[in-house]
């Protein structure tokens, strides 16, 4: 016969919402009890019911990750590395369910019997009617990956415009001044960014914007592939290529590989977010690192923290990029 909660609190000698809440980690539990507690616990190998333990605290032991889409514009590796950071933290405290926001037709299945708390990985400025919904409900939120003009929230993200000025940056330095740009899904506040960190770099070196080398992706491998197409169709080539990320950039390799143009001799790649492949391409792309398993991790930190009460301040932190050199981008005169 296995053993129960109540079995623990007639032997501690303590009510059954007690030894949920010690074995919880419940801040509202002394230390002293709460060690008393799970003490018995282990020695009567104690296995917990969660669906009884949800019940005592109601709780339902759910973290909600939010994507703003998991069908468009979200990457595979970006994915795996969300997900994969968020998991490392939460472990077997939670279980995790993933979802788009663009899933949902109305957000009414969004609250606090299905949810202990949410993170937002958001993309789009279309995810804060999302976010404020979340927000009136009261459920613990962070909010990852764009920054939210909102004072009462958890906002963790990285310096994208920064990142992109340090690529094309890259670029002049080794002597590029013909510089195009294969730029991501249209709505996300990171292409946008990663737009203006490129366009700054070339105005703060005196070198002008070109339309047409401005040409549009949506962040996957296709795109990145038939941009490239567009740019080789032009009079006069790019010298560089700033790819908005690295799964674009494969797709831009293959482009030029039917072409038969040489990486980097003929012309140079830079991508961006360091995804697990980039080392592994020939040639390896020079691109630039974006800490997205980091930020999750801290995101999922900060969350487990105000579910259980912690009082976490309510800031941005950014988080930095890394210009990650390989072998993709040639110096020339």
């Amino acid at each position: 016969m296995s053993v129960t909660i109540k079995d623990i609190a007639n032997i501690a000698n303590v009510s059954h919402t007690t030894v949920s809440r010690a074995l919880n980690d419940s801040p509202l539990i002394n230390p002293e009890t709460r060690d008393k507690i799970k003490t018995i616990a282990h020695e009567l190998n104690y296995t917990p019911n969660y669906s009884a333990r949800s019940l005592v605290l109601e709780k339902s032991y759910n973290i909600g990750l939010f994507f703003s889409t998991i069908t468009k514009g979200t990457s595979s590796h970006f994915f795996h590395d969300v997900v994969k950071g968020v998991n490392h933290i939460i472990k077997d405290k939670y279980s995790l369910i993933v979802k788009g926001i663009d899933d949902y037709q109305n957000y009414n299945l969004i609250n606090k019997n299905n949810f202990d708390g949410i993170i937002v990985m958001t993309q789009s400025t279309k995810d804060n009617a999302f976010i404020y919904r979340v927000l009136e409900k009261n459920i613990p939120t962070v909010v990852l990956n764009r920054e939210v003009e909102e004072p009462n929230l958890i906002n963790i993200l990285s310096d994208d415009k920064r990142g992109a000025y340090k690529a094309v940056r890259h670029l002049i330095e080794n002597g590029h001044r013909k510089i195009a740009i294969i730029e991501g899904q249209e709505g996300f506040k990171s292409t946008l960014e990663r737009k203006e960190g490129y366009m700054e770099a070339l105005m703060d070196n005196g070198i002008s914007i070109s339309k047409a080398y401005i040409v549009k992706g949506n962040y996957d491998l296709e795109s990145g592939y038939r941009a490239m197409q567009q740019l080789l169709q032009l009079e006069d080539l790019p010298t560089a290529v700033f790819c908005s990320n690295d799964d674009m950039a494969v797709g831009a390799m293959k482009a030029l590989g039917e072409k038969g143009i040489s990486i980097p001799d003929k012309m140079s790649l830079i991508g961006f977010d360091d995804n697990i492949f980039t080392s592994y391409l020939t040639p390896a792309l020079t691109t630039i690192k974006r800490p997205i398993e980091k930020i999750s991790k801290e995101g999922a930190e900060k969350l487990i923290q105000l579910i259980e009460g912690i009082d976490v301040p309510k800031e941005r932190i950014y988080l930095k990029t890394e210009l990650v050199q390989r072998e993709s981008v040639r110096a020339i005169k």
